[in-house]
């Protein structure tokens, strides 16, 4: 998970024309992803899993692992959101269910993910402010945030609370990766 500052945030689930902020800058577009979205993704993933704690994914995930995940999350009616900066993809984010237990089918964890280039040009704040509120349309109740404690994942919390989010409890040392112990913070947002 990455950080961004932004201007506001956009209309749920629907794609946001490529405006320009005060500075001149193009914001980002955000809208649906499609399959052919999917190459891109793994693309932007891919160097989080290789050199970094930010995802415990140790392999990262192949294009069919990524359409098996977008053909679920379409059958579950939760968001999957591409975020586009002179008309390529430079970051997603999308919501799966948080447990597989009936009782949680109102919780979903958010997953947000950018391209190096997207970094302090607004994209994590729309896409984020995006996410949500597609989530809302989908009847979700609760989301919450996984974020590790890895250097690559700083500007994560920050966005997060920006948004809304509550720190609700830290997991120590509950995940091993590049040969060291890595705790996460658990963040949530009520939607309702």
């Amino acid at each position: 998970m990455v950080p961004l500052p932004s201007p506001a945030a956009p209309d749920a689930g629907a794609a946001h024309d490529a405006a320009q902020d005060g500075a001149g800058a193009p914001r980002p577009v955000v809208r649906p992803a499609t399959r052919a979205d999917l190459p891109a993704v793994a693309d932007i993933l891919e160097p989080y899993v290789a050199r970094t704690a930010v995802t415990f994914d140790e392999d990262p995930p192949t294009l069919d692992a990524w359409s098996t995940r977008f053909a679920d999350l379409a059958a579950r009616g939760l968001p999957f959101l591409v975020a586009e900066l002179d008309e390529a993809v430079v970051g997603y984010a999308y919501a799966s269910p948080w447990r597989p237990k009936a009782a949680y089918r109102y919780t979903v964890e958010n997953s947000i993910y950018l391209a190096p280039e997207a970094q302090g040009r607004g994209v994590g704040t729309r896409l984020l402010s995006a996410l949500l509120d597609a989530c809302s349309l989908a009847g979700v109740r609760q989301v919450v945030a996984v974020v590790a404690d890895d250097p690559a994942a700083a500007g994560s919390l920050p966005l997060h609370r920006k948004l809304g989010f509550e720190v609700a409890g830290v997991l120590r040392d509950v995940g091993v990766k590049h040969g060291r112990s890595v705790s996460t913070m658990l963040l949530q947002r009520t939607l309702v």
